[in-house]
């Protein structure tokens, strides 16, 4: 009976910086993005409430979540370069996972905030006024593209910076909103477009919530993979010269662009236990897979333990 696995996690490993080294190249963006993203969310706070701008209110709610999220990545690149230890042997990288869950909540309640506020303010629309709720949102459009900018060429090395981007781009978007809002109230003076824009920015932001907790909760339950099919890869690990069969698979992702698995593959009589470790493993690189434990065994051997599943 043999057992082989490949390295991507190691205890006291200084290697485990390397997975945050995309993003590490790219700190000082990310400090800048959240102290600019931090900072203008406060002044349109401030002149959402002295207005009374639900829209102004919502996109400030909404930039909020974006500077969350914005800490989480550069968070999260921080805590990757710490090693692992004996006890923590994942290290800390199911943080992020938490911080996202944690983020989809918050989304949730920003979200029902503004879109039960803003069907209440439709029976009775309050006037806001137009010329300051524009100013601020051509401003706060700024900042988002200046971050937006920031992030783009991270984004391309780094899965985490990627989701930040993502995150000023929705921002971009309800920045606009809220131009479109401004532009009509100083014109036409309509009251209902300041909450129907509110409405907008609020169903805007419930679809990506729903996306962003549903991933969290599938990475917290252990759930495989979207993009790795369980039973082909059962069925193409079986395919390999010297394997007679494959037991106990399972692949989950440690946290967004790490997958693991672990499983028994039973050796035909007379096969080269390396050499099927070697094409089991080639055959999981493929599907993304680069931090495997396998244990080899026998045809014969029927000692296996497997979870009741």
């Amino acid at each position: 009976m043999g057992a082989g696995h490949s390295h991507g996690l190691a205890i006291g490993d200084a290697g485990a910086d390397s997975a945050g080294s995309a993003g590490s190249r790219h700190l000082r963006a990310l400090v800048i993005a959240v102290i600019l993203t931090g900072a203008f969310m406060v002044v349109e706070f401030i002149v959402g409430f002295a207005t009374n701008s639900l829209a102004l209110i919502s996109d400030a709610g909404h930039m909020g979540t974006d500077v969350l999220g914005l800490a989480m990545a550069l968070t999260a690149i921080l805590l990757a370069r710490r090693p692992a230890t004996a006890q923590r042997t994942y290290g800390l990288y199911r943080l992020e996972v938490l911080a996202a869950l944690a983020n989809g909540v918050l989304l949730f309640g920003v979200a029902g905030y503004v879109i039960v506020e803003a069907v209440m303010r439709l029976g009775d629309p309050q006037h806001v006024p137009g010329p300051p709720l524009l100013i601020t949102a051509v401003v706060g459009l700024a900042v988002n593209i200046v971050s937006f900018l920031l992030l783009r060429s991270g984004a391309r090395d780094s899965i985490n910076l990627r989701g930040a981007m993502l995150e000023v781009m929705g921002d971009m978007l309800g920045s606009v909103g809220v131009i479109v809002a401004a532009i009509i109230l100083w014109t036409t003076g309509w009251a209902w477009a300041d909450p129907i824009i509110g409405v907008g920015i609020g169903l805007f932001i419930l679809p990506r919530t729903f996306l962003l907790t549903r991933q969290a909760l599938r990475i917290l339950l252990e759930v495989a993979p979207k993009h790795v099919d369980v039973p082909k890869l059962v069925a193409r690990i079986e395919a390999l010269p010297g394997v007679d069969s494959v037991h106990d698979l399972h692949v989950w992702t440690l946290t967004s662009g790490i997958e693991n698995c672990t499983g028994h593959v039973r050796v035909a009589e007379g096969a080269d236990y390396a050499t099927v470790l070697e094409s089991t493993q080639a055959v999981l690189d493929e599907n993304g897979i680069h931090h495997a434990t396998i244990q080899c065994e026998p045809a014969s051997f029927r000692g296996e333990r497997e979870l009741p599943v």
